[in-house]
Parts: C-alpha cells; structure tokens; sequence
C-alpha cells in the first residue's frame, strides 16, 4: 500500500492535482466494494474516501443519506466492511480513508477500531462530529495504529483557528466549501477561491476543497486555489446509475492535461 503523503507527493511531482472520490462502503452490496475501489483507482483516484453508513448521518446531504439507506438495509455493518476490504486489500495501493461518526468507532471500541483498521490497510479517519477539543480521545489508537486524523475546516472557521487545526494535521487538511450538508451545488460563495488560498498559507500540508463539488468546470476551477479536491455525493450518484464515464472525466479534470 501506498500512504497518504507518498501519494500527495507522486500526484505534485506530476503536475496534477489531489482527486479524493466516496464512495459508501456497502451501497450496492459489499461485494461491489472491490471492484468499485480498483475501478477509481486505475481512473487516477489519489485516494478513496470510504463512507460508513450510519443511522444519523449529521453533515450528509440526500443523496449520501439515501446510499447509506440502502447500505443498511443490505445488511453492512463496520466489522463487515473490515472484513471486505480486508480479503482483497493486499491487490490493491491506493490510500484509503474512513469516513464515519464517533458513535459507531465508540459502540466498535476504540482500540479495536484502530486495530481492524490496520488489519484491513485503512490509512486515514475524517470523523465530521469530533471537535478537534475532543481528539485526544482516538489519537493515541490511531498513532499506534499508524492511521492518520483528517481535520475539517470550513468557511467560518476564523483563520487563527484553521491554523491552529492544520498544524495537528496530518494527511491532507479537508476544507468544506459550503455552509451546510454535501450536495451538489451550481454556485459557490464569490470569495471561495481567495478563502482556499488563505487557508493553503497556514496550512503544512495539502489542503483539499470538498462538499459541493460536481462537474469538471468545479474541479479545474477549485483546483486553481487548492491542492485538490474531494467528490461525493456526484460519485455516489454515478455509481449508482452506473454512467462509469463520468466519473473518468471528473477525475481527469484533475490531471495536467486537463487544466
């Protein structure tokens, strides 16, 4: 496997930009999840981001929620998805990161959780309902477990604080692009790209734009401000419909040939 800053590193030296697709573990049944992650992967993925489905998903949008709705009613549970990805993690490189909320790693037990994640080749942890107050509490797991914390940032943290939070990071630093839930959106606020470029200037490591993203226009323009992007609910939609195609061309939006 390849980590995360090795990846980073591989995607700056070519000239490209970061393109960090989710996917939720379980939507369409766990025995798609092999095949889903080795199709991003050879589409140029740099990393996948590997949703939990939960039963209060806070900070997703309709169409994330509804994946995690019909991953549930397939029957995926995290010791699943451990097991799944675990049996063909070995074939593949790709970083992969987890996506889930506190209450499913507490209900899991915390070391057993960073335990399962090293097993199954999982190398980095976005939890969006963990203040950076409240970390202390998985840190010590997921450094013995050499799993990396994902911070968020968003559009009204104030820049002392995003500092602040870039410095504990490590990975990449996730910096939401919108005031609310993921979803795909037509416009972002006018000052998006000036904030993205004040928070690379405090920021030690790759600072990736996410929430809202959908079309490659979005990709090429965030891309111009940041070190990559992070696309949802668009790849958990086009997986669904199975329009694989367009899902190549929003991570080709991404590469130097493209911009």
């Amino acid at each position: 496997m390849t980590t995360i800053a090795e990846r980073f590193d591989e995607v700056k030296k070519n000239g490209d930009k970061a393109f960090v697709p989710y996917i939720m573990a379980g939507d369409g049944g766990l025995e798609t999840l092999e095949e889903k992650i080795k199709f991003l992967e050879n589409a140029g993925a740099t990393a996948i981001e590997l949703g939990i489905p939960f039963s209060d998903p806070v900070a997703d949008g309709p169409i994330i929620q509804a994946a995690g709705i019909r991953a549930l009613q397939a029957g995926t549970t995290l010791k699943k998805v451990f097991d799944t990805l675990a049996s063909f993690r070995e074939t593949t490189t790709i970083p992969i990161v987890f996506m889930t909320y506190l209450n499913p790693i507490l209900a899991y037990g915390i070391e057993a959780f960073f335990a399962s994640c090293e097993k199954s080749g999982v190398n980095g942890l976005i939890v969006p309902d963990m203040p950076i107050e409240e970390e202390g509490l998985l840190l010590s797991s997921a450094q013995k477990h050499q799993v990396e914390i994902i911070r968020l940032v968003t559009l009204t943290s104030s820049i002392d604080r995003i500092a602040q939070i870039a410095k504990k990071g490590n990975g990449f630093l996730y910096a939401v692009t919108v005031t609310g839930i993921t979803g795909s959106r037509t416009v972002f606020q006018a000052q998006l790209g000036e904030h993205l470029l004040k928070v690379k200037e405090v920021s030690p490591i790759p600072v990736l734009a996410g929430f809202g993203i959908s079309t490659p226009e979005h990709v090429k323009e965030m891309t111009k401000h940041c070190d990559g992007v992070i696309v949802g609910s668009k790849i958990v939609e086009l997986f669904h419909k199975n329009e694989l195609d367009e899902i190549k061309s929003l991570i080709a939006a991404s590469k130097k040939v493209s911009v």
